[in-house]
């Protein structure tokens, strides 16, 4: 096990020792999160970078200030994630709104959010009169907060960071800070967690990283609230946590720094891929009795499988689990806005190159959290997706279950093995 920490290397914590600061590690939501910069979940490294016609320079998880071309505000970014300024005079503080320009809040360069996003970009310019920013970001976490203090329309976060969100609850600094404004647009993907070691580790099992020095993601991540609750769940509460964004993680695991590392987003995910094509890497399996103590102690868990040959030198298929990446937005942004961009989407899904085996109108209200945007629901109705839309917006919702295909929220569990989602109720 890593032992040794320089003070070039990011930040540790014995959890032992510094139980407080672990509360705060598994929160960093709502109201804290509008405030908060440096936070990332399912990022690949938030370095402020965007595909949107404005220039940005930011370092890749340091302090620092950015500026976008075209306006004329800024922002600071802080450990690990960007917040960045908007294009074209909107200034911080306020997305889009209903102008013909959007601010879509993504994820980090070496993760599944930016990439996608920047082809939903492409997709909703071309169908539609809007301009989309597409912003380079932390992700779930940070992306809730973009939207709560109104500079994003969009965002796409994990479905388990927005129920917590919405409800206020589920993470300790959501409670009694509920986003009472956010609003579900559409599903997309299984997010599978990976738990990735350096190929020579002995680590076979969930159960042993204990005494492990782990990389869980950036702080107040999505990853972050995965990681710590798959430990919790497992018993392991002896280890060192490290935290930094999708790249510096894979960059450690090659060096040997970390013993593994946590890293939530949809197969094949860009900085795992680059660390399997230079170096050996192992990953442990979420199964057995493991993978059911994680799926009781939180219900958003589902069943996954990364099939075998995703990763280079990883020929056998790998039981995990997995949440879902979706689109979220807000009441603020206004139902034809929301409708017009659902539309673009997922009546152009063969446009995307990316998830396109998970990405459609019929499946888009799996997993889906919380209540769907009125633009969404007037989409999908139209569409005939969706008997779906129907009871995901009126609030036929069962806490802590799925929705079905046929929009019906059930107490059950919903399974992605694979990446193919079925559905199983319980009595």
């Amino acid at each position: 096990m890593v032992e040794k920490t320089t003070d070039d290397e990011p930040s540790t914590t014995d959890h032992d020792a510094n139980a407080s600061r672990r509360s705060f590690l598994r929160t960093a939501g709502a109201v804290g999160v509008v405030g908060a910069t440096g936070l990332a979940g399912c990022s690949g490294g938030g370095n402020g970078s965007n595909d949107s016609g404005g220039e940005t320079t930011a370092g890749d998880g340091g302090g620092g200030e950015e500026t976008t071309a075209g306006g004329d505000d800024t922002a600071t970014e802080g450990d690990g994630g960007t917040t960045a300024g908007t294009e074209g005079g909107n200034e911080s503080g306020g997305g889009g709104g209903g102008s013909g320009s959007l601010v879509w809040d993504a994820g980090g360069t070496g993760g599944t959010y930016f990439p996608l996003s920047n082809e939903v970009k492409q997709v909703v310019e071309s169908n539609t009169d809007f301009s989309l920013q597409v912003r380079s970001t932390g992700a779930s976490v940070e992306n809730v907060g973009s939207l709560a203090d109104g500079s994003a329309d969009f965002a796409l976060i994990q479905n388990d960071i927005a129920s917590f969100a919405k409800n206020g609850e589920g993470i300790d600094a959501f409670e009694g800070n509920a986003v009472e404004s956010l609003r579900g647009v559409g599903t997309l993907y299984p997010e599978t967690i990976t738990v990735v070691t350096p190929g020579d580790s002995d680590i076979g099992s969930i159960s042993d990283l204990s005494g492990a020095t782990i990389n869980t993601g950036d702080l107040g991540s999505g990853t972050q609230v995965d990681a710590l609750a798959i430990l919790e769940a497992v018993g392991v509460s002896d280890f060192t946590e490290q935290n930094t964004d999708f790249s510096q993680a894979a960059e450690q695991i090659q060096n040997g720094d970390i013993d593994a590392a946590f890293i939530v987003g949809g197969w094949p995910v860009g900085a795992i891929a680059e660390l399997a094509e230079t170096s050996s890497i192992g990953i442990v399996p979420i199964e057995g009795e493991e993978r059911q103590q994680v799926k009781e102690a939180e219900s958003f868990f589902a069943d996954d499988e990364i099939p075998g040959g995703t990763y280079a030198g990883i020929e056998e298929p790998k039981p995990t689990v997995a949440v879902q990446a979706m689109i979220a937005s807000t009441t603020e942004v206004p139902e034809d806005t929301v409708e017009t961009v659902t539309t673009a989407l997922f009546d152009n899904v063969t446009d995307l190159t990316i998830k396109t085996e998970f990405i459609s109108a019929g499946s888009a209200q799996e997993g889906m959290s919380i209540e769907l945007h009125p633009g969404a629901a007037a989409y999908f109705e139209s569409a005939g997706g969706a008997g779906n839309a129907t009871n995901a917006s009126g609030g036929n919702m069962t806490e802590g279950g799925m929705t079905t295909s046929d929009g019906n929220m059930t107490g059950g569990e919903t399974t992605m093995s694979g990446g193919n989602m079925t559905d199983t109720t319980s009595s």
